[in-house]
């Protein structure tokens, strides 16, 4: 699962970081493809990978990445003010589910194994606050001589902050996914019971 969120996650931070263009329509783009591909991991570890009582925050999960990566991907609707608000609200809601999650998750599983979901969830709350920052309306007027003039506006900072936390995102995933788990402590059988 984490391998899977890691690779989608690598997709958006790799569209985002070689793509001259950081403009809203883009960057709904590249976050709807990356929220609908996540939302899918979840709704399918539902059943795959999670036992019966933990199965709410990653159903949650799915159903906030899933919503928000229809809305994103509704060609008329990539402006700017749309890109803020369903990215800080995504960011704010899967952030806040999987922390919480995560920190529920620590009394049965233990610190190890909650631990990506801890940091997963407080990256997406910061991207969320981040983005809630008055950057929308900045817009800042510069020339590179030999090159022309150009402006650099709130939209392609807050494009790029979201390929920055997809490419830490994905980074993080990766290395979760490929170290080892130490196995779970199998409980002991009874004497009386062993010897029937």
């Amino acid at each position: 699962m984490q391998l899977a969120r890691a690779l989608f996650a690598a997709l958006a931070a790799v569209m985002v970081t070689f793509s001259s263009d950081h403009s809203a329509p883009l960057g709904l783009g590249v976050f709807s493809g990356f929220a609908l591909a996540t939302g899918l991991v979840f709704a399918l570890s539902v059943w795959l990978v999670h036992p019966r009582g933990e199965r709410l925050t990653p159903a949650l999960l799915a159903v906030v990445s899933l919503v928000a990566g229809m809305v994103g991907s509704v060609g008329s609707w990539r402006t700017t003010g749309v890109f803020f608000g369903v990215v800080i609200a995504w960011a704010l809601l899967s952030g806040a589910v999987e922390l919480v999650g995560a920190l529920r998750q620590r009394k049965t599983v233990g610190a190890a194994g909650a631990r990506d979901g801890v940091l997963i969830g407080i990256l997406s709350l910061v991207l969320g606050v981040v983005l809630m920052l008055p950057i929308q309306q900045y817009a800042l007027d510069y020339s590179i001589a030999g090159a022309g003039s150009f402006t650099l506006t709130g939209i392609t900072i807050a494009v790029g902050l979201f390929g920055g936390y997809a490419a830490v995102v994905a980074v993080f995933l990766a290395i979760a996914g490929f170290s080892p788990r130490r196995p779970e402590p199998v409980p002991a059988v009874p004497s009386e019971e062993a010897a029937s």
